[in-house]
């Protein structure tokens, strides 16, 4: 099982410098890729990422002596990255999807480089853990906020910016699991607004709200931001004052802090469902179309419904749950959870579902238990014949 341990890394001034090179020879990588692959495409070639590799190392140490400077592996797996951008993109044109085409990179943005790329057998270079500190490839030992959760074989580091900090993210193969599960049974799970999430058998999960908490201070920052200066530099370019550069540095402190509520607060939720629950029922959420409303976009995607779905999907692979999404159309909500009647319109501001056959109940909470319902008969099915039925999509 290959799990991935991101940790926040403390380097030196070197190893900053070190770090904010090889970004810029991985994004000059994918960059020259990505502008080759597109002329010989239109030359009638046939390019891929692997003739890609071998072009790039036929020229760099004359064309590009600078990547001789960072690991191999940088610019490397960059270029595997940009191949891998093109699957996807071909797979959801062959779906009849509308995809974007990969883009060039920028500075600034999404700073990371890949810094080991293998075990040593195989001629990679690898990495070593020892208590708080990583060895990387050129740079050496690196200092690390915390210890590696894992026990296992390092197959990948991952060096990334977010803000003003450097991260590693560590791929590991291992067999042990970070937890273990704690109960068995079956849940419905309804996301609202109110609520980031109402289970079947009562639980609520709060969700932290962290954009709306801090909405006036990113205000403020982006007011600030607004009337910052910029001036054009002697080679012709615009270029930010030092106080616009505060300011941005404060704005992206800000945005991580934000996410990091968010993200954190998803994994404390989905890791305590699939821990007591082995199956599940969701909601396949039209998110894209919910945000158009304009007056619940913002709390919507201040609860983070799309990383709640990714989260649990794979966590429910890793601990063996049996996930079951239903479609956007099941009537979760009009549903009566005691006698099946089903409401012909429910509108959002009744917070109470009220059903003829006297059943009185929570909205979010009727919900939940009709997809716990909805859950489990598909479960039951699924065990029985080995396959699903029409109208649910099982996902692990």
């Amino acid at each position: 099982m290959l799990l991935a341990h991101k940790i926040e890394l403390q380097p030196n001034n070197e190893q900053t410098t070190y770090f904010l090179k090889a970004s810029g020879v991985a994004r000059k990588a994918y960059n020259w890729a990505l502008q080759e692959w597109e002329r010989q495409y239109q030359n009638g070639e046939k390019p891929s990422e692997a003739a890609l590799r071998k072009q790039l190392n036929s020229i760099k140490r004359e064309e590009f002596p600078f990547m001789l400077e960072v690991t191999k592996a940088a610019p490397q797996e960059s270029i595997k990255q940009l191949g891998d951008a093109f699957k996807h993109f071909f797979r959801r044109v062959k779906n009849g999807e509308t995809p974007g085409y990969p883009r060039f990179k920028k500075r600034g943005v999404h700073d990371s480089f890949v810094a080991t790329n293998g075990p040593p057998e195989k001629g990679a270079d690898a990495a070593q853990v020892d208590g708080r500190k990583i060895k990387l490839p050129i740079i050496g030992w690196v200092r690390m906020q915390e210890r590696v959760r894992f026990s296992g074989q390092i197959k990948q580091v991952t060096v990334s910016r977010t803000a003003d900090k450097w991260f590693a993210s560590i791929l590991i193969d291992t067999d042990a699991l970070p937890h273990e599960r704690k109960n068995h049974g079956s849940v419905g799970v309804d996301l609202g607004i109110n609520k980031l999430a109402v289970l079947s058998d009562g639980t609520e999960i709060e969700g932290p709200k962290a954009y709306k908490n801090l909405l006036r201070k990113l205000r403020k920052l982006n007011k600030a931001l607004a009337r910052s200066k910029r001036f054009r530099n002697n080679k012709g370019y615009m270029e930010d004052s030092a106080n616009r550069k505060k300011v941005k540095a404060k704005l992206a402190k800000l945005h991580k802090r934000i996410a990091d509520i968010r993200r954190d607060s998803l994994h404390k939720a989905t890791t305590y469902i699939v821990l007591n629950y082995d199956v599940i029922g969701i909601e396949d959420l039209n998110v894209r179309g919910m945000v158009k409303n304009r007056r619940l976009s913002r709390s919507i995607m201040d609860q983070g419904f799309g990383e709640f779905r990714e989260q649990l999907t794979y966590k429910a692979k890793r601990y063996n749950s049996q996930l079951f999404v239903a479609d956007r159309w099941f009537p979760s909500s009009k549903m009566c959870s005691s006698c099946g009647a089903i409401k012909p319109t429910l509108s959002l501001a009744e917070r109470t579902y009220r059903c003829d056959c006297g059943n009185e109940i929570d909205r979010d909470l009727n919900a939940a238990i009709n997809l716990k319902t909805f859950a489990a008969s598909f479960a039951e099915k699924q065990n029985a014949c080995g396959e699903i039925s029409t109208g649910a999509i099982s996902v692990a």
